[in-house]
């Protein structure tokens, strides 16, 4: 069972062969959604930890790889001990008895749906909340006053329903806690959301069952396991299987507007086969690269912050619903922070992007964590993140569950950094240093990163037209284009309901991938001619014109000398 909350199979690697879900005396109703959802094998993190769980009541603190099945690994026990504690009360009631802490409201919508697949055959004896969504006051209430078993929440969005819930809100009864994606957490800046909750929690240490899951865990780990947890279980599984992922790592060194050149001619000549998953490192950045990708007819959405939850769960299912096969998303997780390097003298912060008047960022959002991409072929670093990490994170999105994927990421030399102004973005000044980063946590990983060269003769025929239709994406284009999608989004998220599920032919108002136009249109770049092309990619290669006169060659007539000439800027009619 995969910890990214989808029914995908996970890499054969992952699975106790051994072990089967009835050995841990399971709830018969539990035993049944679980055989739905197509598992007969827990994966090695889900036989270790829910034993421990159960069985010996311990906490949990899991280090396990990305698609080991995490998420089940904390959900089945949370269910599991629920429906014990019900069965054990003569008058079952409703009360919160496990919170849920997620770092994204994307990941909070996924546990929930994961949750509501594990609870369909238990007659609504324990519900599930979701407090992330974007529910009115009036249906949070409604919603709180229920009682839900399970709540999902970010940590921000909790401690503000408790600080206005306090009358209706009664966490006494609540029996575990689980925090996953626990290093994201914390790089979020949540510690002082889980300080105020703890004061939140009227219930003692001993009786409070802790789960932490996270891909890494690393030392900022050690002060929330001594404010929560008393004698956890530590599991660090999967270490061992890093090199049986099939992920192949590649980097280009380029200009900052060849990287523009390169996509265009990557995707208009399909060279990457499947769904793609292109990074970058800021709004506009992902704006223009679109308004770039419509000039050639190449059709894709964008995903960052800005855009209202509903459309971004959206996006997200269709994605994966294979609706697109190319989706932007703004990594904005890495707030442009650097790491600090031993022989690195030049240490300036950079900056985080400016925010736009008017404009408004969900703080809760992340895309290179915790969503649930799948399928996805190959992921594009069209802008190197700042950090090792945020590079782990980011690949991390293909060759999950021991499927095949490619990760190709384009550095700025130093020398090439500002050249190109109007393409010139902040954060590539680094980029080499940062590589040298990622090439070293790689290697640890037992990862190369091979670098790469593009054939730059056959490419130079595309730069004419990709000069011609990057002109186009000015800065007002961005702009206007920004606003467009905003409003566009906001109109189409009161749309998201179960009625475009029962009415397919209606999801054509609800597309993500329009195209939102530039102020200048060129429908002529959306054809490429075939003299573009390299010659073995031509559909007729056998006939050739060869050379075409711009004059007709007249045959002279026996006995006379033609003294006519015709001028064609002077007349339109043709000579026979």
């Amino acid at each position: 069972m995969a910890n990214d909350t989808s029914t995908t199979a996970v890499a054969e690697s992952y699975v106790d062969g051994l072990t089967t879900f009835e050995s841990f005396d399971l709830d018969p109703r539990l035993i049944q959604a679980i055989k739905q959802q197509g598992f007969s094998n827990p994966t090695l993190i889900q036989a270790k930890a829910i034993p421990l769980a159960l069985q010996e009541k311990r906490d949990i603190i899991a280090k396990a790889s990305t698609g080991s099945g995490k998420t089940a690994a904390y959900c089945i026990p949370i269910i599991q001990s629920i429906l014990e504690d019900l069965a054990n009360q003569s008058e079952p009631e409703h009360e919160i008895r496990s919170i849920i802490l997620v770092p994204t409201r994307e990941l909070s919508s996924q546990v929930t749906q994961f949750l509501e697949k594990l609870l369909v055959y238990c007659n609504k004896a324990i519900s599930v909340a979701n407090l992330s969504a974007t529910y009115s006051p009036q249906v949070l209430g409604l919603i709180l006053a229920n009682k839900p078993e399970i709540v999902v929440s970010t940590p921000a969005k909790l401690i503000a329903i408790l600080e206005a819930n306090q009358s209706v809100v009664n966490l006494k009864h609540v029996r575990s806690m689980t925090i996953d994606e626990v290093d994201l957490i914390l790089s979020y800046g949540y510690m002082d959301d889980l300080d105020k909750l703890e004061n939140f929690l009227l219930v003692k240490k001993n009786n409070l069952q802790i789960f932490l899951m996270s891909a890494t865990v690393n030392d900022d780990l050690n002060e929330l396991k001594a404010k929560f947890c008393t004698k956890p279980a530590i599991l660090k599984l999967n270490d061992d299987t890093a090199r049986d992922k099939k992920l192949v790592q590649y980097y280009v060194r380029t200009s900052e507007f060849d990287k523009f050149l390169l996509t265009y001619v990557i995707f208009k000549l399909s060279l990457i086969k499947g769904k793609t998953l292109v990074f970058v490192n800021n709004i506009d950045r992902g704006y223009r690269l679109k308004l770039f990708m419509e000039q050639f007819g190449i059709r894709c959405c964008v995903l960052n912050s800005e855009l209202p939850i509903n459309s971004r769960l959206h996006i997200v299912e269709e994605f994966n619903k294979n609706v697109y096969n190319l989706l932007i998303a703004t990594d904005e997780t890495n707030d442009f922070t650097v790491e600090r390097d031993e022989d690195d003298e030049e240490m300036e912060e950079a900056k985080p992007e400016e925010p736009k008047k008017g404009a408004k960022k969900d703080r809760e959002y992340g895309v290179s964590r915790g969503v649930d991409f799948r399928n996805v072929a190959c992921v594009l670093n069209f802008d190197l993140p700042t950090t090792s990490r945020s590079y782990i994170h980011r690949v991390g999105r293909t060759a999950r569950a021991g499927k095949s994927g490619m990760a190709l990421s384009f550095v700025i030399p130093g020398k090439e950094f500002n050249k190109h102004k109007a393409s010139a973005l902040a954060s590539t000044k680094r980029d080499e240093k940062v590589l040298k980063r990622v090439v070293k946590s790689q290697l640890k990983l037992g990862f190369e990163i091979k670098p790469y060269s593009f054939d730059m003769k056959q490419v130079e025929g595309f730069r004419y037209r990709a000069e011609d239709g990057f002109r186009a994406v000015t800065a007002t284009a961005i702009r206007e284009a920004r606003i467009k999608e905003l409003k566009n989004e906001l109109l189409n998220s009161e749309k998201l309901k179960r009625h475009f599920e029962e009415n397919p032919q209606d999801l054509i108002s609800l597309r993500h991938d329009k195209e939102l136009h530039p102020s200048r249109v060129q429908t002529h770049l959306k054809r490429v001619p075939d003299y573009l092309l390299p010659a073995g990619a031509r559909k007729d290669t056998a006939h050739k014109i060869g050379f075409v006169p711009f004059q007709k060659k007249v045959a002279k007539r026996k006995g006379k000398k033609s003294t006519r000439k015709s001028d064609p800027l002077k007349t339109f009619k043709a000579r026979k």
